[in-house]
């Protein structure tokens, strides 16, 4: 099971309506995974069941071929049934974070879990201990063909795999690791009360989900106000979230000192087999290529004719309403599935009726998570969480983003065995933000006026700026933290707003004016609660960038590559997948091709705003 996603992606309303008021075809349909709650309470008794016939198997996985396979095939069809309990309960979760039920769920499939880790826990060192000409002669034979590719990769593993009683240990530590992220949502989704803001409209209610619409908006003392009002509640908040993102780190380091690996960030990029060099190259190459950033703020500033660009200025509008049309969901699922066309009927016509169905939890109601994601599993759909609204082009290529996602999950299930299917985020970034470029082509070669060019380049221009830059920043950011909690340093409010701001200004450049509570962002990110999951959207909107135009400018060969990689799955290691498709990511050259994307889009910014 994959959540992949983007925060920040829903804007607000004039009225945010309780789950009980969504009408059911707005909402996804999750019977495939279970057909209710009272099933899923059934799945959970049988899991649970299931677990009782682990121990029948310790002791024999290295009598023989068969012997082996026939537990890895007891433990693919209770992996199986985990992914849709855990993505069901989760699903349920999103739905509205202070709903007490789904919150129950939640908690007793992780404490099965926990229970049936723990009593798994003698298998991967089992397996580990089998002399390696026996399990070379494993692999070879038909009967593990399912299995081959997770046993290659659990292998590897070996180095920082402990005794059976360590992991057992650990196993049972697991259920409490995700406590800081967890109470990090609860609190800034349900507990954070940010009142209503005053508009020409009438009050608009503040949220998570409705603060991007609010800092899109051209009237600066709105933007301003609203920006007070929300940092003011996290800055009244700031020791306990600083409290609980130290607390995260902290266990990120402690797991990676307990299995052995050098540092934190060495042991989370260890599975996906990515040189640390991959995540250097990215901010080296980035930091080398600030200036089109810098270039690009102070045009900003230029053209909104401020003085001063303030934090609350970096999204307003530089084109007026004509070009912010209103887009229903159906034509926003035209949009995309016109854009996605040369990528061939299959494709979009499996991406388009799982939109117009039930793939999608649509629009925003109370409680329910902010931002975006998608959630692929073996045997359910690839679930897609919106928050869409009809007055931001922005949730047009949200939605892009999120169906490249569930598009390559939908790929990956199809073309693997359950143990091999799920593919690493490192990859997921790429088939997202490809959907993304598709569509800003789509839409700009159909402009028919100065306006729209104009607005599509400007919108455009800004994500590939959050997409690079700033996740590259969010990167350094993670890279910092960490070495300072394993350098001895404790994380408090002010050590982590201050490594913050330095980074805000690092990458603002001197155009920017910033606010005392500027480095409080630092603060409220959730993806710092996946520790070096940020630089894998970097890293992925330059690899798409690179596909993207191969395909577009090829042919047949050109689309096969980029749908093997789609069907690749978890079949190999990110960096190889990647380059048999056509790009090469141990090297630099694909984010400084990124960063020049963007510079030439700044360069065509300045010329529409010119002519304007």
């Amino acid at each position: 099971m994959g959540f992949y996603g983007c925060d920040e992606a829903g804007q607000g309303g004039a009225a945010i309506p309780r789950r009980s008021e969504v009408r059911s075809e707005d909402t996804w349909d999750l019977s495939k995974l279970f057909a209710g709650d009272a099933a899923w309470d059934r799945g959970l008794a049988g899991y649970e069941k299931a677990g009782e016939k682990i121990a029948a198997f310790k002791g024999s996985l290295g009598r023989s071929a068969e012997c082996l396979a026939a537990y890895l095939d007891f433990a693919s069809g209770l992996g199986q049934l985990e992914e849709r309990l855990g993505c069901y309960a989760e699903l349920r979760q999103t739905e509205d974070e202070g709903e007490g039920a789904a919150r129950s769920m939640t908690g007793r499939f992780m404490m099965a879990a926990a229970k049936i880790q723990s009593a798994l826990s003698w298998a991967a060192p089992e397996i580990q201990a089998i002399p390696e000409s026996d399990i070379k002669a494993f692999l070879a034979e038909r009967r593990m063909d399912p299995y081959r590719v997770y046993l290659t990769k659990l292998l590897r593993f070996k180095p920082h795999i402990l005794g059976e009683k360590e992991e057992r240990i650990l196993a049972l530590h697991a259920e409490g690791e995700g406590t800081a992220q967890e109470t990090f949502s609860v609190l800034t989704n349900v507990d954070f009360d940010f009142g209503v803001i005053d508009t020409d409209r009438g009050p608009v209610p503040l949220s998570q989900s409705s603060w991007s619409l609010f800092m899109e908006n051209p009237d600066r003392n709105l933007r301003e106000k609203t920006y007070r009002r929300f940092y003011g509640v996290f800055a009244a908040h700031k020791t306990t979230l600083a409290s609980l993102y130290s607390g995260a780190v902290k266990q990120d380091v402690i797991n990676a000192r307990i299995r052995g690996f050098a540092s934190a960030r060495a042991a989370a990029l260890f599975p996906d087999n990515v040189s640390e060099a991959v995540y250097d190259n990215l901010v080296d190459a980035v930091s080398r290529n600030l200036a089109p950033l810098h270039r690009y703020y102070e045009l900003r500033k230029k053209v909104l004719g401020l003085d001063e660009l303030r934090h609350y200025d970096v999204y307003a509008p530089l084109t007026g309403p004509l070009a912010s049309p209103k887009t229903s969901w159906a034509e926003a699922v035209d949009l995309v599935s016109q854009a996605l066309a040369p990528l061939g009927d299959e494709y979009t016509g499996t991406l388009r009726a799982g939109l117009l169905g039930r793939w999608a939890d649509r629009y925003e109601n109370k409680g329910k998570r902010s931002g975006a994601f998608s959630a692929g599993s073996y045997s359910g759909d690839p679930y897609i969480l919106m928050n869409y609204k009809e007055n931001s082009i922005r949730d047009v290529f949200t939605l892009a983003h999120e169906g490249g996602h569930s598009m390559h999950s939908w790929y990956s299930a199809q073309s693997n065995p359950f143990m091999q299917y799920n593919y690493t985020i490192f990859e997921a970034e790429v088939a997202s933000t490809f959907n993304e470029e598709l569509l800003f082509r789509h839409l700009l070669s159909g402009a028919k006026s100065h306006e729209m060019r104009l607005y599509l380049v400007n919108k455009h221009t800004d994500e590939l700026l959050a997409t690079l830059y700033r996740q590259t920043m969010f990167a350094e950011f993670e890279k910092r933290t960490h070495e300072l909690e394993e350098g001895g340093t404790p994380l408090t409010a002010d050590v982590l707003r201050a490594e913050y701001r330095g980074l805000l200004e690092k990458y603002f450049g001197p155009a920017m004016a910033l606010e005392p509570e500027s480095d409080l962002e630092g603060l409220r990110i959730p993806h710092f609660y996946r520790a070096f999951y940020v630089y894998k959207y970097a890293t992925g909107v330059s690899a798409s960038l690179a596909l993207a135009g191969r395909v577009l400018s090829g042919g047949k060969a050109e689309r096969d590559d980029y749908f093997s990689f789609l069907k690749s799955g978890g079949s190999r290691f990110p960096i190889d997948t990647l380059k048999a498709a056509g790009v090469d990511m141990s090297s630099p050259a694909p984010v400084e091709a990124a960063c020049s994307i963007f510079a030439g889009l700044v360069g065509e910014l300045e010329d529409l705003l010119t002519a304007k």
